[in-house]
């Protein structure tokens, strides 16, 4: 076998990562073409995300959205798991990254995952619609296959908190808002309210869209891909992570457990036995 030459090694270690989205060497740093000095005070951070995950820069309303649905899901306060986490890892003695990756860690299919799931449901009903059903039937037949597999749980609405998310309504009337303008088509919105009745005609009850609903409208408006909506809602979140675990640093505390000492928890083994020797 003929050994490689130098030319060869460098064209391979060249071609080995290649990418679309920076271009750095010394004195320059291009992002998706766009020169770095012109970036800075030249968008808003909403408009860089949208950039570095779609190629272009979007229009002043297609960002105002996007930033609209990064604010709503910064905090939720330390009953959220992530955030407990956040806080428990810096008494534990993790610094700021350590106390943030470990909450970040945590957002996943159940805790975090909710937004991406929902956009999936919604991806579906309008494959389906597409197919040429009606959209009470596209969305029953996807809410019949779903709970089937998964259970009664519908990802993106009803929460355990709130009877009404407050988030959910201030995104829904901005993305009506912009229906309006003609910045979108509002054919997600028809299908998140079109499941809030179903949801309802199916169970007596009033199971209203909560927020990972509302901005999974919101990001399939704008034409996300549905995974792009889980690391969205970190991105968010880990606002909030951050400010709880800066919060918690200055508050001191250590190994600060899920519940003050003084309230047990449940035990539920056997009671007291004793060892017998044979």
């Amino acid at each position: 076998m003929k050994e490689a030459s130098a030319a060869d090694l460098i064209g391979q270690a060249q071609k080995w990562w290649s990418t679309a989205i920076v271009d750095a060497k010394p004195g320059v740093i291009r992002l998706r073409g766009y020169p770095i000095e012109q970036l800075i005070g030249g968008v808003s951070f909403a408009q860089m995300i949208w950039l570095m995950l779609r190629g272009e820069l979007p229009s002043a309303e297609q960002a105002a959205l996007l930033e609209a649905a990064l604010v709503s899901a910064v905090d939720h306060g330390p009953q959220a798991p992530s955030i407990a986490i956040g806080r428990m890892a810096v008494t534990c003695g993790l610094p700021l990254n350590g106390a943030m990756a470990s909450a970040i860690n945590v957002l996943d299919d159940i805790h975090g995952g909710a937004g991406e799931q929902c956009m999936e449901l919604y991806a579906g009903m309008a494959q389906r619609m597409d197919a040429g059903l009606a959209l009470e039937a596209a969305i029953a037949e996807v809410l019949d296959a779903f709970t089937k597999e998964h259970g009664k749980i519908v990802p993106g609405f009803g929460h355990r908190f709130h009877q009404i998310d407050p988030r959910s309504v201030r995104l829904l009337r901005l993305l009506d808002a912009a229906r309006e303008r003609g910045v979108i088509a509002g054919r997600f919105a028809d299908i998140g309210r079109c499941i809030e009745r179903a949801l309802q005609d199916r169970t007596g009850k009033k199971i209203p869209m909560n927020i990972d609903g509302a901005t999974a409208v919101l990001y399939a408006e704008l034409g996300f891909a549905p995974a792009l909506a889980r690391g969205l809602f970190i991105l968010s979140r880990s606002v909030g992570i951050l400010a709880h675990a800066w919060e918690q640093s200055q508050q001191g505390g250590r190994i600060k457990g899920p519940m003050p000492p003084a309230i047990p928890y449940s035990y539920t083994g056997p009671s007291r036995r004793d060892l017998v020797k044979s």
